[in-house]
Formats: C-alpha cells, structure tokens, sequence
C-alpha cells in the first residue's frame, strides 16, 4: 500500500482542531474498571460534594487518552505516524468535569531530522480545551514520522 502522508506535509506552526467529546458518567466508570483508579475524587459523590470542587472530577489520565484518541480520530496524522516517543510538560489546568465537552487544539510545536532521510521527529503541543475554550490540559506529544527522503 502506498504512503498518503508524510511528515513533511506539517509545517512548523501549523495548527490544527479535533472533534470533540462529552465525558459521562460512562467514560469515568469503564476507566476506573479499567485501571482500577477508584479514587472518591472522581467515584464518590458524597465525598466529592465535600471537596473544593463540589462534584466529581474525571481522570486526568483519563482526559489525556481521550486527547490522543480525538486527535487520531480526526484522521490528521494519516500514515505518516511510525511510532509514539513519548510525552512531556504534560499539565493538568484547570479540572474536568462530567458532562463537560472537551476538544483539542494541535501546534506542531518541533520537526527535528534523524539520520535516516526517510524518518523525522516532531512534537506536537495538545491544547485541550472545554466547552467554554479554557484549557484543561496541556502537554507536548513527540512522534516519528516518515518522511519523503
């Protein structure tokens, strides 16, 4: 199958938006089934009703794979991704809660060559913003790409 994105078709500063997502009640319970995070924060309501925030939160983690999955939805990336090579100065701004609406505002932020012509590097800033456009997460996502060589 031939290649149909590359990653030299990001320019730097390029920015593009996702789709967005509500976070229910049905995301929050299937994460914490699945990672076994039942912390009353984001699973009591009584015990959330006590805190500073009034209600419950979502998952951080949780907001962050919804991120990256809103941004592979959108079809961005193609198949110019050959690999995930980490994240960093990944920041929690503001909390999520059930029932907001998130979306995520992409940056490419860096595009660094490697010594194979045919591979490059870039991260790419994820703005995750709500409803409202405040952002609640913030972190840089490093890829690899193919390039044209």
């Amino acid at each position: 199958m031939a290649q149909t994105k590359y990653g030299d078709d990001f320019r730097l500063g390029e920015v593009f938006e996702t789709g967005a997502v509500t976070v229910t009640e049905t995301h929050v319970v299937n994460w914490a089934g699945l990672t076994g995070d039942f912390y009353p924060l984001h699973m009591d309501k009584e015990y959330a009703a006590k805190t500073r925030f009034g209600e419950r939160l979502a998952h951080g983690p949780m907001i962050f794979a919804l991120a990256v999955g809103l941004v592979g939805l959108s079809g961005v990336g193609a198949d110019s991704v050959i690999a995930w090579l980490g994240v960093d100065d990944m920041r929690m701004h503001r909390p999520v809660l059930i029932g907001d609406t998130i979306r995520v505002r992409v940056e490419v932020k860096e595009q660094t060559r490697t010594k194979d012509p045919q591979r490059g590097v870039q991260v790419w800033l994820y703005t995750v913003l709500n409803q409202r456009g405040e952002t609640v997460m913030s972190f840089d996502y490093k890829m690899m790409f193919h390039m044209r060589g």
